[in-house]
């Protein structure tokens, strides 16, 4: 008989424990649901904040939100937000610290090409003119570099393309205020080195022209009469009807406006010429 108590007290041990493990998986399941009920529930909150306009009191529940449950599906999507939030505040050092954050937490996460491009956006957004700091142009410039090089083929590529190019006009714009700042000053050698800058690495940008006309005024006044007309040339020969090829002429012939004019109707009939060659 002791053997068959034994034998249903350890049925009734394993009943038990199997009992309480249902019980406790019951337990947690049901736990882990009030969790992510809470969760969505704060999530909510702090996204109909952020559509009712109030961007800063979104991004403090999106944050509250991932500290809450940071085990959560959730969390790398409230700390994104929450970025977000601080950006559309113009909060941009706390995007900044919040988005650093994010992809050092999350960094396998689905959403690095558009965390990356934020990033660039909240260095773009601090840029003001050419007379101030350049550290948020460089900034953002390398962002966006790094998004079309990381990620070409989504859309925050496309629009960091265009980004740069934008970033490329305030650097260029910005060589050439300090340029005319040393020409003012008389510092030739600052001002050359300031306008070559532009010809070299803002080639593609409107203020080439005005660059190569500067380098003819500076290098003329300093004797350098070769270096000079090297630059004259090569501005007659992109920019030949341009104010700057026009203001590099006068300084190298006194009857300009004669001569200019002739230039310009030997190249004009030059192209007639050549249109009346197609019906001949």
């Amino acid at each position: 008989m002791n053997w068959i108590k034994i034998i249903i007290l350890k049925l009734l041990i394993l009943v038990f424990f199997n009992s309480c493990s249902k019980d406790e998986k019951e337990i947690s399941v049901i736990k882990e649901t009030d969790q992510n009920l809470e969760m969505i529930s704060v999530y909510k909150e702090a996204y109909e904040s952020l559509e009712r306009g109030d961007p800063y009191f979104a991004a403090k529940k999106f944050s509250e939100a991932e500290l809450l449950f940071p085990q959560s599906e959730w969390a790398s999507r409230s700390a994104l937000m929450a970025s977000y939030s601080y950006y559309l505040q113009n909060y941009y050092a706390e995007a900044l610290s919040n988005l650093e954050r994010f992809i050092i937490t999350y960094p396998t996460d689905n959403n690095l090409a558009y965390v990356h491009y934020l990033m660039g956006m909240c260095y773009y957004e601090t840029i003001e003119d050419e007379k101030r700091d350049s550290a948020p142009l460089i900034k953002a410039k390398k962002k966006f570099q790094f998004v079309v090089k990381e990620y070409p083929n989504t859309d925050f590529a496309l629009d960091a393309k265009f980004k740069l190019d934008l970033i490329e006009d305030i650097l260029a714009s910005k060589e050439m205020y300090l340029g005319r700042h040393y020409i003012k000053k008389g510092k030739w050698i600052p001002a050359i080195n300031r306008f070559k800058s532009v010809i070299t690495n803002y080639d593609q940008t409107i203020f080439v022209e005005e660059a190569l006309h500067r380098l003819v005024e500076i290098n003329y006044k300093l004797g350098l009469l070769e270096e000079s007309q090297k630059y004259a040339n090569v501005l007659g020969y992109n920019y030949l009807s341009g104010e700057w090829y026009e203001k590099s002429y006068k300084i190298f012939n006194r009857n300009h406006e004669v001569d200019l004019k002739r230039l310009k109707n030997k190249d004009k009939k030059g192209v007639i010429s050549k249109f009346k060659k197609l019906f001949d």
